[in-house]
């Protein structure tokens, strides 16, 4: 039986399995949970990331103002579906405590390491970039250097050091809308020296369901059988892309040593917050959060960029269809 190792969470936001369902995965049915317009100056909220704090809920949230610009804002809820999100962008400043604002930032991934919060994002550094930084006390935002070069996306940080290093996942790109690109994980003993850059995953396999491109999507889940890594996989049809939500399952201590990966996707986009939107046939994840006690986990994901919803699984479900699925690309 396969454990998540880390803390109890009674308090997950949750719904169980529909009688019908037969996947292994499954969609809050009161989607989307942040919809069009949730502030002033916000027109939507979509690829955000979610953690519990002190028996609530934090998060940092995508947010397209209606200037037609992207950047980060922070917000809270009492249950991880209800949010108040700020109407201004996270205050950054850089470690000598002056302004250092992000003029165009998106897809925000958020983890905790020890006593800390951690920030990932798009940056726009002369190009697509990963940008980097922290809180202690969800007040004051200090951001680093950025770890690596563009172009790149989707960084995501693992939630602990792995043999002392930190550990970062990305999928270097292009400036525009990148028609390739797989997963590649670097390290840093400090969080500001970065290298050993490998690669882990590739695009591909018999599935036309992740052929263009790859992507890191949450926090990988550290578990029995290993990292549980969450990741979006892209199709090009005639209408353009799909994004649909996939699962691999990565050595605990080698993470670059891909373990199992399913050839089936978990998640494509039906419903009608998924299937139309601002970009249409979009399931983004940005974060997942779990209950180790009874292996209960939930996703939270952008739906055709316009929306956030949520999902569900068990972690049990979910690593037993990666391993009857499992694929070598």
């Amino acid at each position: 039986m396969t454990q998540i190792l880390g803390e109890a969470l009674p308090n997950i936001p949750w719904e169980d399995k529909p009688a019908a369902c037969i996947e292994p995965m499954w969609r809050f049915s009161k989607n989307p949970i942040i919809g069009w317009n949730p502030t002033k100056n916000i027109a939507r909220v979509y690829n955000s990331a979610v953690l519990p704090h002190n028996g609530s809920f934090i998060g940092v949230f995508r947010a397209d103002h209606k200037n037609g610009r992207a950047n980060i804002h922070f917000g809270r809820s009492r249950d991880g579906v209800h949010f108040e999100i700020d109407d201004h962008v996270i205050p950054w400043k850089n470690t000598k405590g002056e302004p250092a604002p992000v003029s165009y930032a998106y897809d925000p991934r958020l983890v905790k390491i020890d006593d800390t919060f951690y920030v990932v994002w798009c940056d726009d550094m002369h190009g697509p970039s990963i940008g980097l930084g922290y809180t202690k006390d969800l007040v004051n935002w200090i951001r680093l250097p950025n770890p690596l070069m563009p172009f790149n996306r989707n960084g995501v940080l693992f939630p602990r050091k792995v043999n002392g290093k930190y550990k970062l996942l990305s999928r270097p790109s292009d400036s525009g809308h990148t028609p390739f690109g797989d997963i590649f994980i670097s390290e840093s003993p400090d969080l500001i020296h970065w290298g050993n850059h490998q690669r882990v995953m590739g695009r591909g396999g018999k599935g036309w369901w992740q052929g263009v491109k790859i992507g890191s999507g949450p926090t990988p889940i550290e578990t029995s059988e290993g990292w549980l890594l969450f990741y979006h996989g892209v199709s090009s049809t005639c209408n353009g892309f799909v994004y649909s939500l996939g699962a691999a399952i990565l050595d605990t201590d080698n993470p670059v040593k891909v373990k199992y990966r399913s050839g089936n996707y978990l998640l494509t986009p039906q419903e009608p917050y998924e299937t139309s939107g601002f970009v249409s046939n979009v399931i983004f994840p940005c974060q997942n959060i779990y209950d180790a006690e009874t292996g209960r986990i939930a996703i939270y994901y952008g739906a055709a960029d316009t929306f956030t919803a949520l999902a569900f699984c068990r972690v049990d479900e979910v690593v037993s269809y990666v391993k009857e699925y499992h694929e070598n690309i």
